[in-house]
């Protein structure tokens, strides 16, 4: 079911380049992780995937890619630059986590469902990975699971709209390299309410065409592109 979120703040889309698509968004469903901990209530989760029907996020053959798995810099949002989707404060900047190496969906899968049946404060680190969370008034956006080394901004540090923040990893609870975004009311996810959030500009492909949308949230599995 499409969900209509009332009043979404409207923010500018954090990712560059096309094949971006949400495999997680409340227009599919609110919650749109099935929880409202850690302010995900409004979340997104954004990967690329190629031209092959269904969600390939990785080159490899699906039956390679279940039974295998693959090396996670070869995914295909690996390395993406991720932006800053308003002008704000950098009130969190966390790098220096590690990243695992390999994909291998089941074990990803595991450690997810480990994570959330054995979650406490103290592993909110290891949920989050590397991540940055921003402040403007009274809105906290988390951008999260950025690959070690590439965290660009430090605490207290001022960034423009569309500033580089950092690039898109496999750290933290993550199933493949991606982008978890949200916005939030307060800069501890711990106790963070989710805000609704829309995009102010992007395109999504339509019958082989790119079309505008403007004020939008992503329809899940629709493809992308930034503009």
């Amino acid at each position: 079911m499409e969900h209509a979120l009332e009043s979404p703040v409207i923010v500018e889309f954090p990712l560059r380049g096309e094949n971006w698509m949400a495999v997680t968004t409340p227009a599919h469903r609110v919650p749109s992780h099935g929880t409202d901990m850690l302010g995900q209530r409004y979340a997104y989760d954004f990967l690329i995937v190629d031209r092959r029907k269904g969600v390939h996020f990785h080159p490899a053959s699906s039956l390679r890619g279940e039974l295998v798995g693959g090396r996670t810099r070869e995914s295909y949002a690996w390395g993406a630059t991720i932006h800053a989707p308003f002008d704000a404060e950098v009130v969190r900047a966390v790098d220096g986590m590690p990243e695992r190496g390999w994909i291998h969906p089941a074990r990803e899968l595991a450690n997810m469902i480990k994570n959330a049946v054995t979650f406490s404060p103290e592993k909110l680190p290891s949920i989050l990975g590397n991540h940055v969370i921003l402040r403007a008034g009274d809105v906290y956006a988390a951008l999260v699971h950025m690959a070690p080394g590439t965290v660009a901004v430090a605490d207290g540090q001022r960034v423009r709209v569309g500033d580089v923040l950092g690039r898109v990893g496999h750290t933290g609870n993550s199933t493949s390299p991606h982008l978890h975004f949200q916005l939030m009311d307060s800069a501890d996810p711990m106790t963070a309410q989710g805000i609704a959030c829309a995009f102010r500009a992007y395109e999504v492909e339509r019958d082989g065409e790119w079309v505008r949308v403007e004020n939008g949230i992503p329809g899940r599995r629709e493809r992308i592109r930034s503009v």
